[in-house]
């Protein structure tokens, strides 16, 4: 098969200054993509923050022969954001591809956690993902065609300890996927998300240096990159690490129709084996498909 390659394509990559974010510009540009690196510059805990991080990573690209654009914009700014799509539209006349990738964290466990913390880290992670996408979605939908890859993770979709706001956001942004993959499917925009284990500035303090050094950046990217190109699924989950990949799903048990003559809370417990069987567990594509279920149980189905 040919290789995958975005020659005339422009692709926008949020916190690309470093980590993930740049290993995933930088290869974009390898397959003849356009680049905005967008990054803020700033701490780990979103403080500060200057575009010199972003400029390393266009000059890198541009040695590799490749063209490129640094924008140091805040994903949670709506001015800033603006002018990261205008830069992209003003150089390039389109933007095919948005990776949403930027976030910080301020890890306390809940009772530790001040609102603030929760609020900041739900601001960058979750509303830093909406913002920018809802900036390039009229562009994308004229074009008929787009890819976006948004960025979730484990804490999300399974918990951890410490993360209940980074939790809460990476959670968010998989409901916010769910309905934008079914409101661009008649214009070819698809939406997936990446689940990433790798070794940056946000996970070097967690983990001894030598499993860091099996997890690095460059090991996910294939499955970005994947992600952001023509033959894109929509909807997926795609959690990747040291070379692996698997899929992540949200799934659903076939449960059991209780009706409603003595339906009671005695009722519910004492079917709940028969509730949580997960023998014939599916994964829905859309909402709806629950409705349907309950409704064919309802009609004996």
């Amino acid at each position: 098969m040919a290789d995958i390659r975005f020659d005339g394509k422009v692709a926008i990559v949020t916190g690309a200054g470093g980590g993930l974010g740049r290993q995933h510009a930088l290869e974009l540009a390898r397959r003849g993509a356009k680049v905005l690196v967008n990054d803020l510059g700033g701490t780990m805990d979103g403080s500060g923050g200057n575009s010199a991080a972003a400029e390393a990573v266009v000059a890198e690209i541009k040695a590799l022969g490749g063209e490129a654009l640094a924008n140091g914009s805040s994903v949670t700014d709506d001015a800033g954001v603006a002018r990261m799509v205008k830069d992209a539209m003003d150089a390039w006349g389109r933007i095919d591809i948005l990776i949403a990738n930027a976030g910080i964290l301020r890890d306390k466990s809940f009772s530790k956690m001040t609102i603030e913390d929760f609020a900041l880290v739900v601001d960058v992670h979750l509303m830093g993902t909406m913002k920018p996408t809802k900036a390039v979605w009229e562009i994308m939908k004229a074009q008929n065609y787009g890819r976006i890859v948004v960025t979730t993770s484990s804490s999300g979709l399974y918990g951890n300890f410490g993360q209940s706001n980074y939790g809460a956001a990476k959670l968010g942004i998989i409901g916010f996927m769910n309905t934008i993959k079914l409101e661009g499917q008649k214009n070819n925009i698809h939406i997936n998300a990446i689940s990433p284990v790798a070794a940056t500035r946000m996970t070097e303090g967690l983990m001894p240096p030598e499993v860091l050094e099996k997890l690095k950046p460059e090991y996910v990217t294939p499955g970005v990159v994947f992600l952001a190109s023509d033959e894109a699924p929509t909807g997926a989950i795609l959690t990747a690490g040291a070379g692996a990949f698997a899929l992540s799903k949200i799934v659903e048990t076939e449960g059991v129709y209780l009706g409603e003559d003595g339906l009671s809370v005695e009722e519910v417990r004492d079917n709940w084996a028969k509730i949580t069987d997960d023998s014939q567990a599916k994964a829905y594509f859309a909402g709806g498909e629950q409705g349907q279920k309950f409704f064919r149980k309802m009609a004996g189905g």
